[in-house]
């Protein structure tokens, strides 16, 4: 320490039980802000920016990247909890609050002498015994769409109200199921999520461009040339209208991803073809996904094979915004989810509950197989946690029982946030465990056990184990740290 001192004598050093206490505080403060967002009947945060922009969550995700944090281990944990979502798409809440119950049950053991690094090997003894536990518990089943939507709904819920959650749960299952294809990953990008919101006056932008020329004469011979190219692409094009459609009277629609000019527009509009222009490049390849067909990028090849197909296209404006609907395709392999909302923090909120929606159900179907939600994997992982301890030698046993009595946390927060008593409910739920021998998790709106997997709440594979993998590895570095030096005066306390 004195070394330390020397070198700089600015610095601050936390050493032994005082780094550990400053680690574990830190967790626990993280853990305290996020309790109580944790499942379907957590509450709400409301996070306001130095601007004053609000934004009303109780997505973990959301708010551990908006809260500015100070700390530095907490900080660390927040990353290590963000990149769970980055990677799974959920699970967020959980992971802080796992991290904050292992260093909390192992504090406890600490206090009383035992040295953190066996308390680490028995977080790593348990840690492969849960993974053999969540492989025996995961049910492979038909990805069909009555467990879909239990897996999106299950997911949403914990995002945003119930009733909301429900209207969002079948859009989000429906679109991954048409984009699916056998067989290969599904790319979410193919949905696209837009939203629709009154603008302000002060959203538009003008910009003003011109071209000259050296004379009157050069500009004419310049515009009727143009003109003369121009028109010869529109004809090309109303020909093949009339080669496609005849006499009949099916729609025609050209959609440019650049500008088309009002003389164009006026002659393609006269033989009953609709031009939109300034297309995105992504919407681009979006549509020829929902209608088929082929993007062209010069007139001269147009066939009847380039075109495709949709049952009904119309424009809806909204404020001064025009969108196009392209609705009733035959066959699509992408959609729009489109969100429309009073307010900004409002669309936010269904922005990135979608996502997460729709994240769960692209792992749902990537996994094959599906684990029991409610609390009831934690429930079962503890229980033979706690069966598997005599088979670890030493003192080890400690820190299984502590990984084990650590999981519990995820039942008894949910239990709490509903308004229960969660010693009672978790004596309950173990109770009725250990009698059925099945899943048993939390129903939320009652406080008695429930089998969840009758109740048709299902959380994913890919997220549980990710979370007893990097819960793990977090709770045990944090553990091992037994000096703590910051340079410069700042305030470890």
């Amino acid at each position: 320490m004195s070394a330390v001192k020397a070198l700089n004598p600015k610095a601050e050093v936390a050493r032994a039980q005082a780094a550990l206490a400053v680690n574990i505080s830190a967790a626990r403060g993280l853990q305290d802000v996020l309790r109580t967002n944790l499942g379907p009947k957590g509450t709400m945060k409301m996070l306001v920016s130095g601007a004053g922009d609000i934004k009303l969550t109780k997505d973990g995700n959301v708010l551990l990247h908006e809260m500015q944090i100070q700390h530095p281990t907490a900080s660390l944990i927040a990353k290590v909890a963000t990149a769970q979502d980055d990677i799974t798409g959920d699970g967020t809440t959980s992971n802080v609050l796992i991290i904050g119950e292992l260093l909390k049950q192992a504090d406890l053991y600490i206090s009383e002498g035992l040295h953190p690094r066996i308390v680490t090997e028995g977080f790593e003894a348990a840690k492969e015994k849960a993974l053999e536990v969540l492989e025996q518990i995961k049910v492979t089943k038909e990805m069909d769409r009555e467990t879909l939507i239990d897996v999106a709904r299950t997911s949403l819920r914990t995002k945003v109200q119930i009733e909301l959650a429900d209207i969002l749960t079948e859009a989000v299952v429906d679109s991954i199921l048409a984009i699916q294809k056998p067989d290969e990953p599904v790319d979410l990008y193919m949905v696209e999520i837009m939203e629709m919101k009154h603008k302000s006056e002060t959203d538009t932008t003008e910009v003003t461009s011109g071209f000259f020329y050296k004379s009157a004469e050069e500009r004419e011979k310049l515009v009727k040339a143009e003109r003369k190219f121009i028109e010869d692409r529109v004809k090309k094009i109303i020909d093949l209208k009339k080669k496609v459609c005849g006499v009949s009277e099916k729609g025609f629609i050209v959609i440019n991803q650049k500008g088309i000019d009002p003389y164009s527009l006026d002659a393609l509009a006269k033989e009953g073809i609709v031009a939109l222009r300034r297309a995105k490049r992504r919407n681009m390849e979006r549509l020829t996904l929902a209608c088929g067909g082929i993007a062209m990028n010069s007139v001269d090849d147009l066939t009847a094979d380039c075109l495709g197909h949709a049952g009904l296209v119309y424009e809806y404006t909204l404020g001064e915004e025009k969108f196009t609907f392209i609705e009733k395709c035959d066959n699509p392999r992408s959609v729009t989810l489109l969100i429309r909302g009073p307010n900004k923090h409002t669309l936010t909120q269904i922005k990135d509950a979608v996502r997460d929606g729709l994240r769960a159900v692209k792992n749902a179907i990537e996994d094959g197989c599906v684990v029991p939600g409610a609390g009831a994997l934690e429930v079962a992982i503890a229980d033979a946690l706690i069966k598997h301890k005599p088979k670890v030698k030493g003192r080890a046993q400690l820190g299984v029982q502590a990984f084990a009595d650590a999981l519990l946390i995820i039942p008894k927060v949910l239990a709490q946030n509903s308004g229960y008593d969660p010693q009672e409910t978790l004596v309950k739920l173990q109770a009725e465990h250990t009698e059925s021998g099945q899943l048993i998790g939390v129903d939320l709106n009652t406080g008695e056990p429930l089998v969840a997997a009758a109740a048709g709440i299902w959380d994913n594979y890919s997220v549980k184990k990710q979370l007893l993998h990097s819960c793990t590895v977090i709770a045990s570095n944090i553990l091992l740290v037994d000096e703590i030096m910051r340079a410069g005066m700042s305030s470890l306390k």
